[in-house]
């Protein structure tokens, strides 16, 4: 069996969204994903009225969206079927072509969203997927192709002037396990590398060798234009592009080797990669590499890569090759040398005061992990349900404290900008408030989940509630909503919302058990907040009406549910 298809069925947390596992595990594997449940929220479609879409995914740090089909089956056949592939026709026609008015509630909020970036520039590239468990097949690829010419027509014909790239992809069982490959193998490119002419030093551990030098970028461009990203097997992040900004470091790399080569070797900080073995002649000055990983400098690598030219002989890269015998020391080497593009904003942080004290509370609480630097392949393919990824930390944090536009439009942002870093992550900041407000947002997402496995059973009322929490943003907005009427809830004044905690050392079941109490109300009141979702939360003003009006509301049946806020306030101190 397929060693993706292996760690795939081992993925129980995935089994509640049904057919639609795979594709999400397709997407985690792509994207490197640690909190796939809280993309699944997002991104998923549900409902008989989705008009051939099954997720759209937008990815805003990488300027990516995925239009997504998907489709899974126990039995054995040769190809999947190819008019699944070219129902995505129709689901371009209703994201990007229809009506917005006409569009079914289902993918609504999908369609203003992916409208809206594309409008807004922050697009560069939407890729169509047909997600199976098969073997790729021709007629799979020419239904795609078609497809792909309807988004570039679509594109061309509603979104004048736009530069978006368009592509398509099936994601079936060798595209799965390529990328599967690319997470636990360290090392993909098997070429053997000669540099001559170069000065070298040796370097050792208990279980690894290492060689210090320069490479001619004509090298590396070389080997990107040859292999593209299997050049990082063993990063935690590909190449992330570059913009024509002046604040942007790959267009920067890229200015430097084409302006001023001959200073990039003391401009730049250069780049570590793994190796299967390296043999260094002092004599003839010679280096010779078998196999290469790039763990840190991928940014580097790909701005040399992908310039228009080759770049000059005079350009030096300086260079550390590491050959390294124990998986253990791979990963701790993957991980500390992951840390120079500011999209790893996350990683810089993880060695600050405030995230080391995080850590060992959390290690101390024994109830759930945290990770504060993210892990790479081992946090995607092994998700742990019991594991808060840094970045979700910040987003429900600010969620929390009723930043809903942060949570949702900048949460990487969070760990960019250091005034938004320390408005939630600071002395007042612990392990216990983090729990209160991601189990918050998790028992919303969970309320969601429910709701869709309902299907036609639901109420009127239930699906009211499905109708807003298909809306994108809608579980963070809730969010703010319950967290700003925790004095209501609790009959006492918070003087300071990050002294909010559970009182017991409650499990992560049970801390959602009861949020659920809470939300279940609130729920009641949802239709008051879908103006406050107007322009994807961007709205201050909107917003604030809406996060008003709802605590209003919880005011005013705070009688009627005095038994139920006095419990929950018994198991919370402030």
């Amino acid at each position: 069996m397929l060693k993706h298809k292996v760690n795939f069925n081992k993925r129980t947390d995935l089994n509640k969204y049904r057919d639609n596992a795979l594709l999400l595990y397709s997407l985690q594997l792509k994207y490197g994903i640690e909190d796939i449940q809280s993309i699944a929220a997002d991104s998923l479609v549900d409902g008989y009225n989705d008009k051939k879409t099954d997720l759209v995914y937008i990815n805003e740090e990488l300027g990516h969206a995925v239009i997504a089909q998907g489709y899974y089956t126990k039995k054995k056949k040769t190809e999947a079927p190819a008019n699944k592939a070219s129902d995505l026709n129709t689901a371009i026609t209703w994201l990007l072509q229809e009506d917005i008015d006409k569009v079914p509630k289902q993918i609504k909020s999908a369609a203003k969203e992916l409208r809206l970036h594309i409008t807004s520039n922050s697009i560069k590239k939407i890729s169509l997927w047909y997600s199976h468990n098969l073997p790729e097949s021709s007629n799979v690829n020419k239904e795609l192709k078609a497809a792909e010419k309807t988004l570039k027509s679509a594109l061309d014909s509603n979104f004048k002037g736009n530069e978006i790239i368009c592509s398509s992809l099936e994601v079936g069982e060798n595209q799965l396990e390529n990328w599967y490959q690319e997470l636990t193998i360290p090392i993909l490119v098997t070429d053997k590398i000669k540099v001559e002419n170069c000065t070298a030093f040796k370097t050792s551990g208990s279980d690894w060798k290492a060689i210090t030098s320069v490479i001619p970028a004509t090298t590396i461009y070389d080997l990107y234009q040859t292999h593209k990203t299997h050049l990082f097997s063993a990063n935690v992040r590909d190449y992330l592009g570059s913009r024509k900004s002046d604040s942007n470091i790959n267009n920067g790399i890229k200015n430097t080797a084409e302006q001023e080569p001959k200073n990039f070797f003391v401009y730049n900080n250069g780049i570590t990669a793994l190796v299967n073995g390296f043999s260094y002649s002092p004599a003839r000055k010679e280096l010779k590499i078998d196999g290469i990983s790039i763990v840190n400098g991928a940014q580097t690598t790909g701005a040399i890569g992908s310039l228009s030219n080759k770049p000059s002989k005079n350009l030096l890269i300086p260079i550390k090759f590491i050959k390294c015998s124990s998986p253990n020391t791979i990963a701790e080497i993957v991980k500390y040398n992951n840390s120079q593009n500011k999209i790893n904003a996350p990683d810089f942080r993880s060695g600050d005061q405030h995230q080391k004290r995080i850590t060992q509370e959390f290690c101390e609480l024994g109830r759930i992990d945290y990770s504060s630097r993210r892990g790479g392949a081992v946090d995607v393919i092994t998700r742990n349900n019991n594991s808060i990824p840094s970045i979700t930390a910040g987003q429900v944090l600010a969620a929390f404290h009723v930043k809903p536009s942060i949570a949702y439009n900048d949460k990487s942002k969070i760990w960019d900008r250091d005034d938004l870093y320390h408005q939630f992550f600071n002395e007042e900041t612990s392990a216990k408030h983090i729990f209160v407000a991601y189990t918050l947002v998790k028992s919303i997402e969970e309320l969601k989940q429910e709701l869709v496995a309902k299907g036609e059973t639901r109420t009127s009322e239930e699906e009211s509630i499905l109708d807003y929490l298909r809306s994108r943003g809608s579980i963070i907005l809730l969010a703010s909503s319950i967290a700003d009427s925790l004095e209501i809830i609790l009959d006492k004044r918070v003087i300071n919302r990050f002294d909010i905690k559970f009182i017991k050392n409650l499990k992560l079941n049970e801390a959602i058990f009861e949020w659920r109490k809470i939300v279940e109300i609130g729920s009641a009141f949802i239709p008051q907040l879908a103006e406050g979702l107007q322009d994807g939360i961007k709205n201050k003003d909107k917003v604030n009406a809406a996060i008003s009006t709802f605590k209003s509301l919880i005011s005013a049946v705070k009688t009627v549910n005095k038994r139920v806020f006095d419990d929950f306030s018994s198991n919370v101190k402030c």
